[in-house]
């Protein structure tokens, strides 16, 4: 992972280090981080600018970059073990074949900035979780459980059999995001940049919602679109994931339809297409974060 901001969160996660490698020119800014990893015992490797921009991929590195253990992906049952800790009613976000990896770590960092419980994406065709879709998280993969799995449309089944509501982003959707009621145990699904919401996808939901357009151009790319709905969740949803489903005089809607409480909203109770809606000194290597899917 490259950049400020993640080589931080990776630090404050505790995340296994192999080597901090850093750009001579920028390393009197960086003196804390260098400093941090020399009191955990990471080796300090100095290369530079032009062989870390090789390294990482990409040249918005800031001068440093994290060499990390391999990932540990998630399930969804840890997902939901979660929002059973937290005491909340489970908030998952669905990405639906997410392409752009700048699409997915800025959907990310809204996600975790937003007390979503999980992400949830299919094990293949999905973009990779590259150090540039780090960087573009900001960090929040360090915080976000992610679960990968390989039959999306199955996971979405048994989520709704077990009382979560599936909401996705459909431009032509009837009702409009601000209408919808996103309370209670949620997954809310974001499509593919260009084909949308894919149709294993779309047949499981209980409903859809559009972000209404005043201007000329017709649609938002994923990441703002699925940014705009998750802090609409965020904000119904209230610091405790607003247990309370909604009101009888929502139950007309079919996005806002809700199921019978389902185990988790017993448990808090008791105690809940969218169209873009790593390494030697000589030749140190980064692997991308194996991909928010494992290349197969």
């Amino acid at each position: 992972m490259a950049g400020r901001r993640p080589v931080e969160e990776a630090f404050a996660a505790r995340r296994a280090a192999v080597r901090l490698l850093v750009v001579p020119e920028r390393r009197s800014a960086l003196e804390a981080l260098v400093l941090h990893a020399t009191t955990l015992r990471i080796p300090v490797v100095e290369v530079e600018g032009g062989t870390l921009t090789s390294v990482a991929g990409f040249d918005g590195h800031q001068g440093i970059a994290l060499v990390v253990a391999a990932r540990e992906w998630s399930t969804v049952d840890q997902v939901l073990a979660r929002a059973r800790e937290r005491g909340e009613p489970p908030f998952l976000l669905v990405l639906d074949q997410l392409e752009d990896p700048q699409n997915l770590g800025t959907l990310l960092r809204t996600a975790e900035a937003c007390g979503v419980h999980g992400v949830i994406f299919p094990s293949r065709r999905s973009a990779p979780l590259t150090p540039a879709a780090i960087k573009a998280s900001a960090g929040a993969t360090e915080h976000l459980l992610l679960a990968p799995v390989d039959d999306l449309g199955g996971t979405l089944a048994d989520l709704s059999s077990n009382g979560l509501r599936l909401i996705g982003a459909d431009e032509s959707a009837a009702l409009a995001y601000r209408e919808a009621d996103f309370r209670g145990p949620l997954a809310l699904a974001v499509g593919n940049e260009a084909r949308g919401l894919s149709r294993a996808v779309r047949r499981r939901l209980d409903g859809t919602v559009r972000l209404p357009m005043r201007g000329r151009i017709a649609s938002l790319n994923a990441a703002v679109a699925g940014s705009v709905l998750l802090f609409e969740a965020a904000a119904q949803r209230g610091p405790s994931g607003a247990a309370d489903g909604p009101s009888d005089a929502d139950e007309g809607s079919e996005a806002t339809h809700r199921a019978p409480p389902s185990t988790y909203e017993k448990a808090i109770v008791d105690d809940p297409a969218t169209p873009a809606l790593s390494t030697s000194v000589e030749d140190p290597k980064i692997a991308p974060d194996e991909g928010l899917l494992p290349d197969r």
